[in-house]
C-alpha cells in the first residue's frame, strides 16, 4: 500500500505505462502505485461526437479495468491526443506516419485534448482538459531530424514538448503539463473534491 503526503493513506494507482505520467504524478508528490491498464485503446473515433468525448471514454475504459480489480484504491486512468481540423492524431505507426503527422502540424495551431478518469469506491469521476498549441513552420531537414531522432514515435501527434520536441513549439496557451500527457493541477484539484467531501 502506498502512502501518500497530500491525501493520507488513500492507496493510488496509475493505470499507465507511460514514463512521462508516471514522473509528473511523482513530481507532484503522489506515491502511486502504476499498473498499465489492459484496456484496448480501439474506440471507434467516428462514434463520439468530440475528441474530448474520446478521451474521456478512453480514459475511463482504462481507469475501470483496473480498478475492477484494485476496489480497495483511487485508480486514475488518462487519454491523450493531438486534434487538428477535429481529427485526432494519436501516436505515429511508422516514421512516415511521423512525418506525415508533423507536416500537418507545421506552422499551425493544434490542440492538444487529455481525458481523465477517477475511480473510487461508487464514484466515477471524468473530465478533460484542452491545450491550445502553435507550431513553428517545420523543414522537411528539421522533419527528417526529428523523425530520425524516434522520438516521436511514441508519442500523440509524433512530437513531445517536454524532450526533443521543444523545439517544434512556438507558444502554447493552457496546461504545459496536459501537453505533456497528464494536467497535474486540475487532477490534484479534482482528487482533493473526491476525496476530501
Amino acid at each position: 500500500m502506498s502512502t501518500n503526503s497530500l491525501f493520507g493513506n488513500y492507496r493510488i494507482i496509475l493505470a499507465s505505462s507511460s514514463p512521462r505520467r508516471r514522473a509528473l504524478i511523482q513530481q507532484i508528490g503522489l506515491n502511486a502505485e502504476i499498473i498499465p491498464s489492459k484496456f484496448e485503446e480501439n474506440l471507434p473515433k467516428s462514434s463520439f461526437p468530440t475528441p474530448a468525448d474520446y478521451v474521456i471514454a478512453t480514459a475511463k475504459g482504462k481507469a475501470c479495468e483496473v480498478f475492477n480489480e484494485n476496489k480497495d484504491a483511487v485508480v486514475i486512468g488518462a487519454d491523450t491526443v493531438v486534434v487538428i481540423d477535429n481529427k485526432i492524431l494519436e501516436k505515429p505507426i511508422d516514421a512516415e506516419c511521423a512525418r506525415t503527422m508533423l507536416s500537418e502540424l507545421s506552422g499551425r495551431v493544434h490542440h492538444v485534448v487529455t481525458g481523465v478518469c477517477i475511480c473510487y469506491q461508487d464514484n466515477k469521476y471524468t473530465f478533460h482538459v484542452d491545450t491550445e498549441v502553435h507550431f513553428t513552420e517545420l523543414s522537411k531537414d528539421l522533419i527528417d531530424w526529428y523523425v530520425g531522432t524516434e522520438e516521436p514515435m511514441d508519442k500523440a501527434g509524433g512530437y513531445g514538448i517536454q524532450a526533443k520536441g521543444a523545439i517544434l513549439v512556438e507558444r502554447i496557451s493552457g496546461c504545459y503539463f496536459n501537453v505533456v500527457g497528464l494536467p497535474v493541477q486540475k487532477l490534484y484539484s479534482e482528487l482533493s473534491k473526491m476525496l476530501q467531501s
